[in-house]
């Protein structure tokens, strides 16, 4: 072996085992969980860095903005999705994960299994098979036990969707809480008042420091007495600018003001990171 081959391997195990010891020293000292609400124009993409080293990626978006939100947060020795949620299949929250899924390694996918012909959704369906990605169906309560503390509760739907048609795919979407020490975030997916009512009747705690306001802000979702029963500090609105269904409702913004909540925007905000030591939530 010549003299430059040897250098030129020393310098890449040199590399190997400096991106090894960072990875263990981020692992071992960031005890925050961040959720990122990414600004993928008119949809839903958020992740969930939590403190165990585990990413959680609910939705994707309706392109492939997603994959440059993803970027700017995965480490590049670091871009295993653990755990991919596609709430309900419509375009603006099924399609980005497409490209997630030709990027990224994709460990398991969590899903309702409703119905659905859009040509977005059935592709989606066709990767995962080829990869042969785990496939787990939400259709009761469960809790994911993701490290001390940290906890991904499944809450909505209650019911099987597996391989049925629904009237309303926005009222199948997956509902997750996730409690980290004293504080909670609540994802909505596109729920609308027949899924919160639910939610309502089957007396769950529903209490949560951000909630992510379901469907972009629409009239159909946030009901008031939905509202109170989660009770917010911070609500967050995944929505497009100047997008063509006038999204977020006057009336929703309403509400929230009336509530003293304080409300973060993507149309607005571009992407919104909320970091949580386990006893309080603060923007970074």
């Amino acid at each position: 072996m010549t003299r430059r081959a040897k250098i030129f391997l020393f310098i890449l195990a040199a590399i190997f085992l400096i991106s090894i010891a960072l990875f263990f020293f981020f692992q071992i000292s960031s005890q925050n969980l961040e959720v990122v609400f990414h600004d993928v124009g008119q949809g839903d993409s958020v992740l969930i860095k939590s403190p165990f080293g585990q990413n959680i990626l609910i939705d994707g978006g309706s392109d492939s903005s997603i994959l440059l939100g993803l970027g700017k947060e995965l480490t590049w020795w670091d871009r295993k999705i653990d755990l991919m949620i596609l709430t309900h299949p419509h375009d603006d929250h099924v399609t980005g994960l497409i490209k997630v899924l030709k990027r990224h390694k994709v460990d398991k996918v969590l899903y309702t299994g409703a119905l659905h012909n859009s040509p977005n959704y059935l592709k989606w369906l066709e990767i995962i098979k080829d990869k042969k990605i785990p496939l787990v169906i939400a259709d009761k309560k469960q809790k994911i036990v993701l490290g001390e503390g940290l906890i991904l509760e499944i809450i909505y739907p209650r019911k099987s969707f597996l391989n049925k048609h629904s009237p309303n795919l926005n009222n199948t979407s997956i509902v997750a809480k996730l409690i980290y020490k004293k504080n909670s975030f609540l994802f909505s997916g596109d729920i609308e008042e027949d899924g919160e009512l639910e939610l309502l009747d089957k007396n769950t705690d529903l209490k949560a420091e951000v909630l992510k306001i379901a469907h972009h802000g629409s009239d159909t979702s946030s009901l008031d007495k939905f509202l109170e029963a989660v009770s917010p500090q911070i609500a967050v609105i995944l929505v497009g600018e100047n997008n063509v269904f006038g999204f977020p409702s006057k009336r929703v913004l309403r509400r929230l003001k009336e509530k003293n909540i304080k409300v973060f925007r993507t149309d607005l905000d571009r992407t919104i990171k909320l970091v949580s030591d386990g006893e309080r939530v603060y923007r970074k």
